[in-house]
């Protein structure tokens, strides 16, 4: 679906919305958008970056914006294709992108009719970087829960659920750096010179919404990288701890099976006629296991510490 919303005196703004496919033929005889764009809208592994065409006074902008639903129970990110061309502003979206029109529309409500285009698109920018904040303090909140959990009961469930958050948050993290990198080039890019003081006050203020959400991105990621080491080294730990009960159990059975070994021989021993020999056997044994066990443990827990 292509929908022209005229915002202004100043530029038209052009919504393409599809699911599967963009109606390339359209778009190219209504607006002269070439098959190269219409790839890097579908392109959902599509990096963040900006290209400028001086002679086409074309800029596009691709932008990481977040899916509010989860894939593989965590969060990951889908880039926003945005074109400025011939004074309209393109915004392709898919069904997951979707949303952010509706963040496009409510900027559209709250300024006025003098908005330029890269006012408009930085503002919109600004808005879709806020839109992760709230995505950001649900997956911290979770994060609390789930080292509660842990501490209580290391289980494999709360273990892949930490797996989880720690994944998205890389997705995330990787996004808004990817984010934050384009904004800066498109300061340093030569577009930049056309730009009024307003639309470049605009731009400042979303670069620095967006090096805020990666700062946050980066202290979650780095309290869930110390967790996970944390959670692997009490679970090494505890293993370590049950091969060393089961190397101590394999020595007392071999010892005890030497000494009753012997019972099974022609071997003279003290009290192998007597009636209650084997109650002695059991008693002995039992003791001589006992101290083997001491002895093992303390040189084991030597060991480790």
């Amino acid at each position: 679906m292509i929908k022209e919303i005229k915002t202004g005196k100043h530029f038209s703004w052009i919504i393409v919305e599809f699911d599967k496919q963009p109606d390339s033929q359209e778009l190219f005889e209504r607006f002269e958008i070439d098959d190269e764009i219409i790839e890097y809208a579908i392109d959902k592994n599509e990096r963040a970056h900006i290209e400028y065409n001086p002679k086409e006074d074309e800029f596009l902008l691709i932008f990481n914006a977040i899916n509010l639903e989860k894939q593989d129970n965590h969060y990951e990110t889908i880039p926003v294709t945005f074109l400025v061309k011939n004074k309209k502003l393109f915004t392709i979206v898919d069904k997951e992108s979707r949303y952010v029109i509706e963040l496009m529309k409510n900027v559209l409500d709250e300024e006025d009719e003098d908005l330029s285009i890269f006012s408009f698109l930085f503002l919109s920018l600004d808005m879709i970087t806020e839109r992760y904040f709230p995505v950001l303090d649900d997956i911290d909140i979770e994060k609390d829960i789930l080292n509660n959990k842990l501490r209580k009961n290391t289980t494999k469930s709360n273990l892949l659920a930490l797996s989880d958050l720690s994944t998205g948050i890389v997705y995330l993290t990787s996004a808004a750096n990817q984010n934050v990198t384009l904004l800066e080039q498109t300061r340093t890019n030569i577009i930049y010179r056309q730009f009024s003081e307003v639309e470049k006050e605009y731009l400042d203020s979303t670069i620095i919404e967006a090096k805020q959400l990666l700062s946050m991105n980066m202290v979650i990621s780095q309290i869930l990288e110390q967790l996970s080491g944390t959670y692997n080294n009490i679970l090494n730990n505890n293993l370590n701890d049950i091969v060393t009960n089961m190397n101590i159990v394999s020595i007392i059975l071999a010892s005890l099976a030497v000494i009753t070994g012997f019972f099974g021989m022609n071997v003279k021993l003290p009290l192998s006629n007597h009636a209650s020999a084997w109650i002695f056997i059991i008693i002995s044994s039992t003791l001589l296991g006992f101290l083997i066990y001491r002895v093992l443990k303390n040189f084991f827990s030597k060991d480790n510490k």
